[in-house]
């Protein structure tokens, strides 16, 4: 069966409003991003377990600064085991990009889950649903945490909209997760 004229057009203007809005979602958030390069990167973090406060320059603006990785690496340790494990530096530039996207840069994170080792992800399971089995928490790669200033599904909509890996939303909880593994989403 031959493609009509007019379902060509169709399929034509619906791939020039799709690019259009991908250039204009781009344009929209290029203003925060363009004003943020080169420069240092920091982030404020407060665990609403251990009680404790980080406020680390982690990036100068050309490199990930090591001795600063170290020390969130230790700050986002499992505190329920006081294991430490190596922070993927992609989950800190997501909380980075969030906080600038969100307009708090000064506001610190709550953060509720770091890295979490395999014995406490196995017993965190036994008590809750929401736990994966392989959960990126185990990896360094996710983190829970909150915003201060800023409601859980307005932070997690705008997480979402940096698709830069897993983004869950726990509104009971009133946390949103962040992960570096594929894009994907989840929660309400």
């Amino acid at each position: 069966m031959p493609v009509s004229s007019i379902s060509m057009k169709k399929e034509i203007s619906r791939r020039a409003f799709l690019a259009g809005s991908a250039g204009a979602l781009l344009m929209v958030s290029a203003p925060w991003a363009k004003a943020t390069e080169g420069k240092p990167r920091l982030l404020h973090l407060d665990h609403t377990h251990t009680g404790e406060k980080l406020r680390v320059e982690y990036h100068d603006g050309r490199d990930f600064l090591p001795d600063a990785l170290e020390e969130v690496a230790h700050f986002l340790r499992d505190f329920r085991s006081g294991e430490i494990h190596p922070i993927d530096p992609g989950v800190l530039d997501i909380l980075w990009k969030l906080q600038n996207l969100v307009g708090q840069a000064n506001h610190p994170y709550q953060v509720i889950s770091g890295y979490r080792s395999p014995a406490t992800n196995a017993k965190l399971r036994k008590r809750s649903n929401g736990v994966a089995k392989r959960s990126l928490h185990m990896q360094g790669k996710a983190i829970d945490v909150r915003l201060q200033g800023i409601d859980t599904k307005p932070l997690y909509l705008a997480a979402r909209s940096l698709r830069c890996g897993g983004v869950g939303c726990y509104s009971k909880s009133r946390f949103i997760h962040l992960d570096t593994g594929r894009v994907r989403t989840w929660g309400s």
